[in-house]
């Protein structure tokens, strides 16, 4: 039962981290130029 609970949490995490991820890059795409780099 501990392994459907896990099964379960992971299938609602993992798209979760994964959307989020695609709407940060979405975000600040256009935020960054080629030539700021890191500071």
């Amino acid at each position: 039962s501990s392994l459907r609970f896990l099964l379960v949490g992971a299938s609602v995490l993992i798209p979760m981290i994964l959307i989020y991820t695609a709407y940060s890059y979405w975000v600040f795409r256009g935020k960054i130029s080629h030539d700021d780099g890191y500071h």
